[in-house]
């Protein structure tokens, strides 16, 4: 996960919780747009705008982050208080920014200035009404509803007061049944009190984006792609209905493995899967659970979470080698500074928000992760996931404000995922983790466990905006919040809720991005993009090896493609940026297709007879 505050500033400043400081005479007291009585605005007066709100998101910038870092880090009172104040003054500035650029609407400007324009207007995620006490309670609202995720704990049963990570664990180890079904309950007894305060953030942000000439903040969300907001809804349910029988066969055979491990009346093979028996507290990816549903003989000889403890790898040392494949590719180290002021372990005395992610503080050289690592293979991925995002974020910083950020919100998190798929048995060997590279005989496991925790997400990575766009839209109304959500879980995902759920339950809370106001469709994105530039790199890179076998590690010519389009930043539409990688401006879900070819093609011969479908 990415967070910045440069003109992603304009993406995460105008975010809902602690998010930036500015001088309050600056935004109160003077508007940014030259001011010309019964003159027309020219494209020379639309340079002068956007050079002064430059120069005030740079100021902005720095105090935001180191605002925000603090409250992510020390959930308190007293920080949850100074998240609220300090995002109300940001998200003011942040609307009134946009509202003085839409007075350009209608003129001549350049393409660059257009671009930096539509930026200001459209970099809002949760804009707020153009009212003081309306935009102070959107900015509670945000801070209080970050606040109950991060603090969110259930005592169980034994009298037991567990937190996130500690259900989270369970849910990926536990084979009981009625354990997995009391944690998953448990976790969803911290949303209900958050449904109001959803309600009425919802109200107040729909309201901000009619300000700024949006039908909701849905269409807004939508118009960020640099295509008409009703195309890009049309594009994404063209990808996945690329996806979709692929997809289909993995939930067949994961089902029919289930209904052998817990009985067939628990996990009926003609219905969705129970949400609790996947592995994940959203059953939002799956991998948790290959050792129920892995293949004869599919062991690749090798456990990478063991093999960590054995070479003794602690939570630095993870870090240190993901940064050595980055180093390999040809960037420079990462600075001191990230060495001193990341957060790798949880701190035992203060609560945190342990949600992984990358930080950009200065726009330069100040960048930083933020996680409670866990010693675990999975974890050592998701480093070189979260490490992409901060070498991205160094990458960009000669960029105009405007353009620091990612081509679009997709690129951010596939870039960071296409370096994982790089974590491959090749490159586990040539670090010295393994010993020797499993034969292809073992490659349908190995790409069982990727597709349980890639293509098991893809209908997940696109509901929830689904959901959202429908609530901002009204189609969903508060009273059918939870009906809603379970409505897509099973349409999409085949998934469903283990037990009946009370239509006030607020379950869409008990999923982070929801109470902290990130939108998702990135996600989606980002779950088609990885496998278009991982296969592009691995081209460029000379790989000869079946393209899920290919690491890019070592290769300065990927590297260089790789830091070409990283440099670009937001300058140019993604299109532009995704044909300099991929050679075409079209995304293509294809590629996902052909890195699961030997298993799609397995999982076919293992479902036949089965009924499969939801």
């Amino acid at each position: 996960m990415n967070k910045s505050f440069t003109l992603s500033a304009v993406a995460f400043v105008m975010s809902t919780a602690l998010y930036g400081c500015m001088e309050e005479a600056s935004v109160q007291s003077s508007s940014p747009t030259p001011q010309k009585a019964n003159q027309a605005l020219t494209a020379k007066d639309a340079e002068t705008f956007l050079n002064n709100v430059e120069q005030e998101l740079i100021k902005l910038g720095v105090e935001a982050n180191q605002a925000e870092w603090i409250y992510s880090n020390f959930i308190t009172e007293d920080t949850e208080a100074l998240s609220a104040r300090v995002s109300q003054k940001t998200t003011e500035a942040s609307v009134q920014y946009a509202i003085e650029a839409a007075k350009f609407d209608n003129v001549d400007v350049s393409a660059d200035q257009k671009r930096k324009l539509d930026m200001l207007k459209l970099g809002l995620v949760m804009p707020a009404p153009q009212d003081p006490e309306k935009s102070a309670k959107l900015a509670q609202l945000g801070s209080q509803l970050n606040g109950m995720y991060g603090k969110g704990t259930y005592t169980n049963k034994a009298g037991q007061t567990l937190d996130l990570g500690e259900m989270t664990t369970t849910m990926a180890t536990s084979r009981d049944y009625d354990e997995l079904l009391e944690i998953w309950e448990g976790w969803r007894t911290i949303s209900p009190a958050m449904k109001p305060l959803y309600i009425k953030q919802a109200e107040l942000g729909n309201e901000g984006a009619n300000s700024l000439g949006y039908k909701d903040l849905g269409v807004m969300w939508r118009s960020k792609y640099d295509m008409p907001a009703d195309d890009f809804a049309k594009e994404l349910d063209r990808l996945w209905g690329q996806i979709k029988p692929l997809y289909d066969d993995l939930h067949c055979y994961v089902r029919t493995e289930l209904g052998k491990e817990y009985g067939e009346d628990k996990v009926p093979q003609n219905k969705p899967i129970p949400a609790h028996l996947l592995g994940n507290m959203w059953a939002q990816s799956w991998g948790n659970i290959y050792d129920l549903v892995a293949p004869e003989d599919a062991d690749p000889g090798y456990d990478l979470t063991e093999q960590l403890e054995k070479k003794n790898y602690d939570e630095i040392k993870m870090v240190k080698g993901a940064e050595k494949f980055f180093t390999s590719l040809g960037f420079d180290p990462l600075p001191e500074t990230f060495w001193s002021r990341s957060l790798f372990t949880k701190p035992k005395d203060r609560d945190v928000i342990c949600h992984a992610s990358a930080w950009n503080l200065d726009s330069k050289d100040d960048i930083r992760i933020k996680m409670c690592i866990q010693k675990t293979g999975e974890e050592f991925a998701v480093i070189h996931h979260e490490l992409g995002h901060n070498f991205y974020q160094r990458a960009y910083k000669n960029q105009s404000t405007y353009y620091q950020g990612s081509a679009n919100d997709g690129f951010h998190e596939a870039i960071g995922d296409t370096i994982a798929l790089s974590v491959t048995p090749k490159y586990l060997k040539k670090i010295g983790l393994i010993d020797t590279i499993p034969d292809e005989s073992k490659d349908i496991g190995l790409l069982l466990k990727m597709a349980l925790d890639k293509v098991a997400f893809i209908p997940f990575g696109l509901l929830v905006d689904q959901w959202r766009w429908k609530v901002y839209s009204g189609e969903i109304t508060p009273e059918n919040y939870n009906t809603a959500w379970w409505e897509l879980r099973e349409k999409y995902q085949g998934v469903a809720a283990p037990v009946e759920r009370d239509k006030d339950a607020f379950d869409p809370g008990a999923k982070y991005h929801i109470p902290g106001g990130t939108p998702y469709s990135r996600y989606f994105l980002a779950h088609i993009q990885q496998f278009e530039f991982h296969k592009a790199l691995c081209e460029i890179s000379g790989n000869t090896d079946p393209i899920h076998r290919c690491s890019i590690y070592d290769s300065k010519e990927a590297g260089a493609a790789l830091n070409t389009v990283l440099e670009m930043g937001a300058s140019k539409p993604w299109q532009e940026a995704y044909k300099v990688l991929t050679g075409t401006e079209q995304m293509d879900a294809t590629a996902v297709l052909d890195y699961f070819s030997p298993l799609q093609k397995w999982l076919k011969e293992k479902n036949q007879g089965k009924q499969c479908g939801f």
